[in-house]
């Protein structure tokens, strides 16, 4: 199923613990709330020009996103009251072990952290123009992040220690991550086509795509003991199990054809919906939602 959405272009998207889906229009500076079955209500950010990417769902009850050009994390409440601190080109952010939110700042190559009582402190990832991307919680009190131009995945601990773990590809380009069912980090190589395991010794297995151009996006842990991910250039959801079996799943755009008679979806971010499902952003407009029943 696909549901068009008219008012901008989704990127991020993230279940709330509201049990509704929250999505960013990346183009429009706006943040979007959905309950599945009804019609979303938008949230204009003020200023407009922040271009919010991912979206995470915090400690306290409310959503957090980054905007990367407008140099800000924000965080929204159920009812749309915006809160916003500023950072330097925010991009991945989650909630970590410690009740603070942890983000990465991709153009000065640190780690953000603001505290419960929005207290600021960032950390430096020691490599020059690493351009640390996706972030999330690992399972040993640790957060682990790709190093997408670095060509590495990085840990950090909340005292603020770094550990950088290269990979074998060269030009890998790692971007999604995000803790598996087996208790390793799983995480997609958008340069190498290919998927990733590292798990917190440090070992590090890679899986090559059947389409080794697909350009592999953002991955979640699904609700079947798989992981679930995108296929930004293959207009494309992949799946790999826990052994490394991969299979794909063509996106249904619905979506108007262009001039070209054909319309990219450009999936992005993806999540494990309130309703068990796997929803999409398709930055061409629409939301996909998959069934894995």
């Amino acid at each position: 199923m696909v549901i068009e959405i008219n008012e901008g272009a989704p990127y991020g998207i993230a279940t709330g613990p509201d049990g509704a889906l929250w999505f960013t229009l990346v183009h429009e500076g706006r943040v979007a709330r959905m309950v599945p079955g009804q019609k979303p209500v938008i949230h204009q950010l003020d200023p407009a020009d922040g271009q919010p990417t991912v979206i995470t769902p915090g400690p306290d009850g409310a959503m957090w996103f980054a905007e990367g050009k407008g140099g800000r994390v924000s965080r929204i409440t159920a009812d749309g009251q915006v809160t916003s601190y500023e950072a330097d080109s925010p991009y991945g952010i989650v909630a970590g072990p410690d009740g603070a939110m942890w983000f990465t700042q991709m153009g000065t190559g640190r780690i953000g952290r603001i505290g419960p009582g929005g207290e600021r402190t960032e950390f430096e990832v020691p490599v020059e123009g690493g351009m640390p991307a996706f972030i999330t919680a690992g399972p040993d009190d640790a957060l682990w992040f790709t190093i997408n131009q670095g060509n590495a995945i990085g840990r950090i601990s909340l005292a603020g220690e770094v550990t950088v773990h290269p990979l074998p590809t060269e030009g890998a380009a790692p971007v999604g991550i995000t803790l598996g069912p087996d208790g390793a980090l799983w995480f997609v190589e958008i340069g190498a086509g290919q998927v990733g395991r590292i798990d917190t010794a440090g070992k590090i297995t890679e899986y090559p795509l059947p389409d080794r151009v697909a350009r592999p996006h953002a991955i979640v842990t699904g609700p079947d003991g798989a992981l679930w991910f995108t296929e930004w250039a293959a207009d494309r959801l992949g799946r790999i199990t826990t052994d490394g079996t991969i299979e794909s799943h063509p996106l249904p755009t619905g979506l108007q054809p262009g001039d070209d008679g054909a319309r990219k979806a450009e999936p992005h971010g993806l999540m494990v919906g309130p309703d068990g499902a796997i929803w999409v952003a398709l930055e061409a407009g629409a939301l996909a939602r998959i069934s894995i029943d």
